[in-house]
C-alpha cells in the first residue's frame, strides 16, 4: 500500500482526505495546528511546522510520495526528499517558481506568458524614492501571500502610509472585465489534462466574490485563449500536480495572467460535484502516478463560499442550514473548522442546475438565508 504525506491539514487536505480514502493508500497529514481539520480523519497526523526543514525531512523519510495543500512550506526539505527517491508533487523547483511572486513574474515573462507590468523592490522603502510611479499600483509582498493578504491597492501617494513592509512586486492594474480560472493538471509522463475556464462573478456592491461559475458564460475565442495560456503556464512548470492559473480578462478581451496556484484551490471546488474527476481525485492520482481522470462536466455548476460573518467569533454554526438544503441541486461542505472570524472561510456550498437562470436564483437564495455566526 503507498504511503502518502501531505504538508497541510486544512479544508484542502481536508476535502483531499475525503477522496483518497476510497482507494488502497495511506495519508499521513503535517501540520501546526492540533485541531486542524484532518487531524480527527488522517491515518497519521502529526502536528508540526511544515516550514522547518528538519520536521519536513522526518515526516518524508518513511513516506513514498509527498504532496502539499499550501505553498509556505520547505522547499529545501522536499528537495533532500526527492534526491533520496520520495516522489513529491508538485517538483520543489515548480513550487520554488510559484512561492515567490517576483520569481513568479519572471517565470511568466521569460515563457512569453501574458502578466501585468510590474516592477519589483526588494526593499520597500525604495518605493518612496521613485522619481516617477503611476497611480493607482497594486503592491504584493512576494512571499507568504495568499487569500487577498500581502496585497495592498495604492491609489495615490496618499495610500503609502498603508504599504507592506516586505520585499514585493508592484504591478499595473488591469482594466478588469471580470477575473477567471482555468484549474490544470499535468501527470509524471507530462500527459495534461484541463477543466472548463471557471468564471469568477463579483458583487459590484461589496466588490466581493459572489460565486464561481464552470462552464464561464465566455465566447468560445475567449475561453480558448484562456486554457491554451494554462496549458504553456504548467509545460513552463515542467511539473506533475494540480495547478490553478488566475487570470485577469481585460475590457480589451486580452487576457494576462495574476498568478498560479501550484496545488487544488477554491476554483476547482465544484468538480467534486460537477466533473466526472474531481481536482481532489485528481491530486491523488498525480502522487499515485496513476492515470489522470476525465474533466468532462456533468452540469452546469456555481460555488459560493462560506465566509465568517461580521462582529462574529466564536465557536462556529451555519444559521438557517436547514433552507440551505431545501434548494434542490444543493451540496453543502463544511471545512471542520471549530472557530468562525470575521472574513474566514468556513465552508463553501456547490450548487448544480442545467439551467442558468434558476442557478442564479438558488444562488441568491444561499446568499440571502445562509450565514456562519458564533454559537451564543
Amino acid at each position: 500500500m503507498i504511503k502518502i504525506g501531505i504538508l497541510g491539514g486544512g479544508q484542502l487536505g481536508y476535502m483531499f482526505l475525503q477522496n483518497a480514502l476510497q482507494y488502497p493508500c495511506e495519508i499521513s497529514i503535517l501540520d501546526p495546528a492540533a485541531d486542524a481539520p484532518c487531524a480527527p480523519h488522517a491515518h497519521h497526523f502529526v502536528q508540526g511546522d511544515f516550514k522547518d526543514y528538519d520536521t519536513v525531512v522526518k515526516f518524508g523519510e518513511n513516506l513514498d510520495a509527498i504532496g502539499i495543500e499550501i505553498e509556505h512550506v520547505n522547499v529545501d526539505a522536499l528537495r533532500y526528499l526527492k534526491s533520496i527517491g520520495k516522489k513529491v508533487v508538485p517538483d520543489p523547483e515548480a513550487l520554488a517558481i510559484i512561492q515567490d511572486k517576483g520569481v513568479q513574474k519572471e517565470f511568466y515573462v521569460n515563457n512569453n506568458i501574458p502578466t501585468a507590468p510590474y516592477f519589483e523592490l526588494n526593499n520597500w522603502e525604495d518605493f518612496k524614492n521613485l522619481e516617477t510611479v503611476t497611480y493607482p499600483i497594486f503592491q504584493k509582498s512576494k512571499k507568504d501571500g495568499y487569500d487577498g493578504k500581502g496585497v495592498q491597492f495604492l491609489k495615490s501617494e496618499a495610500d503609502l502610509s498603508k504599504i507592506l513592509q516586505a520585499p514585493s512586486i508592484f504591478e499595473t492594474p488591469a482594466d478588469l472585465d471580470r477575473e477567471i480560472a482555468v484549474v490544470t493538471v499535468a501527470d509524471h509522463l507530462g500527459n495534461i489534462v484541463i477543466y472548463p475556464t471557471v468564471e469568477f462573478v463579483m458583487n459590484e456592491e461589496y466588490n466581493l466574490l459572489d460565486y464561481l461559475l464552470i462552464p464561464s458564460s465566455l465566447s468560445k475565442e475567449v475561453t480558448d485563449r484562456a486554457e491554451k495560456i494554462a496549458r504553456d503556464v504548467v509545460k513552463g512548470l515542467n511539473s506533475p500536480g494540480v495547478f490553478a492559473v488566475e487570470m485577469f480578462l481585460n475590457k480589451d478581451q486580452s487576457i494576462w495572467v495574476n498568478e498560479t496556484a501550484s496545488r487544488v484551490h477554491n476554483s476547482g471546488h465544484s468538480t467534486i460535484e460537477a466533473a466526472y474527476s474531481s481536482q481532489f481525485d485528481q491530486m491523488l492520482r498525480t502522487l499515485m502516478e496513476l492515470p489522470l481522470g476525465s474533466t468532462k462536466l456533468f452540469t452546469t455548476s456555481a460555488m459560493v463560499n462560506l465566509i465568517g460573518a461580521e462582529n462574529q467569533t466564536g465557536s462556529a454554526e451555519i444559521q438557517n442550514i436547514e433552507k440551505l438544503l431545501e434548494i434542490p441541486g444543493t451540496f453543502l461542505h463544511w471545512y471542520a473548522k471549530a472557530i468562525t472570524k470575521p472574513g474566514r472561510k468556513m465552508g463553501h456550498v456547490t450548487l448544480v442546475n442545467d439551467d442558468i437562470e434558476q442557478l442564479k436564483q438558488n444562488i441568491e437564495q444561499v446568499n440571502t438565508t445562509v450565514k456562519v455566526v458564533a454559537k451564543k
